[in-house]
């Protein structure tokens, strides 16, 4: 295999992250406009909105099954003209039904997605030998910016759903299916490494792959809390204008980017578990700002803490189960435990809105904001299960640039 498909397989797939920041912030900014069109009752709409992470759960499940069969590859090329084709459903339908429908397709094949393009990315970063995984992810972030900044031009044009999103569907369902012929499935990692793809392709244990789960459950949940309380926050708790209440987020989102773009220069220099313990703790720094800020001012520095912050920890939570299911199980084992680990951000993001709203109503919501940042310190003690025993790409120390990809080799 050449040097040139592994690197078009790299671009192919950080594309693919972009793609889907793209195809998800333009569905959850514009959640009022789709509750408008069909006539979801504020009652009925948490119910709508909850499925789609419980189906995406189910999707990255049955991921698990199918990648026994197939390539992940394969899923990902499938899975996310889907995501797409959905997203445009979700915007032409004309009925309670349909757009049930169009979200359910959404949230399977958004499951599939996510967790294949997570085996991909954690597969190419073995073949590297070096971390890349952050750069895929702050692909997701660069098209999650774009993806708002598009819904808010549709929000402020006064255009229908379908006129915002039939011409991003255009432009970006070729491209996908374009670039899906470039994904590269990089089974072995680089000899004498010893990790040589010897597992004997059995699953991981959960209790093993426990302290990443619990890590991808706050990290959501942390996620969550910014995503839906901070305008909230900011307008009601700290008293700032309705507009400048919706910039926490896209601070947030910026400083997210920020972070991931440079966060493999981190691990590569100090290693996977000084950066998750730093990113653990700038964001409860983040969190106990915002918890005690006395204005709008100091409410903006801990959202960008908070961005800082938990932007390293799903994608080397992502990295660090994906070597452990390879050094047990080959490379059948890490994509269980990627699938599996997968399933958890959807758990994260289920709760992390509604613990918010609970506690905020029933005591504080600058008391609320304490209970992520006591979860995301709880990081900090799993902290020691992110360096790498075997690989060294994990913990401060990268390999020489040669990688041993599916059937071939080659030098990277």
């Amino acid at each position: 295999m050449t040097d040139t498909r592994v690197r078009r397989g790299r671009a192919a797939l950080a594309f693919s992250f972009l793609v889907q920041g793209v195809a998800f912030a333009l569905l959850v900014t514009r959640i009022p406009a789709v509750q408008d069109r069909y006539g979801i009752s504020d009652a009925l709409l948490p119910a709508f909105l909850a499925a789609v992470p419980v189906l995406a759960g189910v999707g990255s499940v049955t991921t698990e099954r199918l990648v026994r069969r197939t390539a992940p590859s394969f899923v990902l090329r499938w899975a996310q003209p889907v995501v797409l084709l959905a997203l445009l459903a979700v915007g032409a339908g004309r009925g309670m039904i349909q757009v049930a429908l169009a979200l359910a397709v959404f949230g399977l094949s958004v499951g599939a997605l996510d967790a294949s393009m997570n085996m991909l990315g954690v597969s190419l970063q073995r073949a590297y030998g070096r971390s890349i995984m952050l750069g895929f992810h702050a692909a997701y972030s660069l098209g999650g910016i774009a993806g708002a900044s598009l819904a808010w031009l549709g929000a402020h044009g006064g255009w229908t759903l379908g006129v915002s999103y039939a011409p991003v569907v255009a432009v970006l369902l070729p491209l996908a299916l374009i670039a899906g012929r470039w994904y590269v499935d990089a089974a072995a990692g680089p000899a004498g490494t010893g990790t040589g793809g010897t597992g004997s392709g059995r699953g991981v244990a959960f209790a093993v792959l426990l302290p990443f789960c619990l890590v991808m459950s706050f990290a959501y949940i942390g996620d969550s809390t910014v995503s839906n309380w901070s305008a909230k926050y900011l307008q009601d708790v700290l008293g700032s204008s309705e507009r400048t209440a919706t910039v926490p987020y896209n601070v947030y989102m910026v400083t997210t980017l920020l972070g991931r773009t440079l966060g493999d220069l981190g691990v590569r220099r100090f290693g996977a578990a000084a950066v998750v313990r730093a990113g653990a703790v700038l964001a409860a720094a983040g969190f106990g700002l915002v918890a005690g800020a006395p204005g709008v001012p100091a409410g903006m520095a801990g959202f960008i803490l908070l961005g800082l912050g938990l932007c390293v920890l799903v994608p080397q939570t992502f990295a660090a189960a994906g070597r452990i299911g390879y050094e047990r199980g080959g490379p059948a084992g890490s994509d269980a435990a990627v699938a599996r680990l997968n399933a958890f951000n959807y758990v994260g993001f289920l709760i992390g809105s509604p613990l918010v709203g609970v506690i905020g109503d029933a005591w504080s919501y600058r008391g609320a904001m304490l209970v992520p940042m006591a979860l995301v310190l709880v990081t900090v003690g799993y902290a020691r299960s992110f360096g790498g025993t075997g690989g060294r790409y994990g913990d401060g120390h990268e390999r020489a640039r040669a990688a041993d990809v599916g059937r071939g080799g080659h030098r990277l």
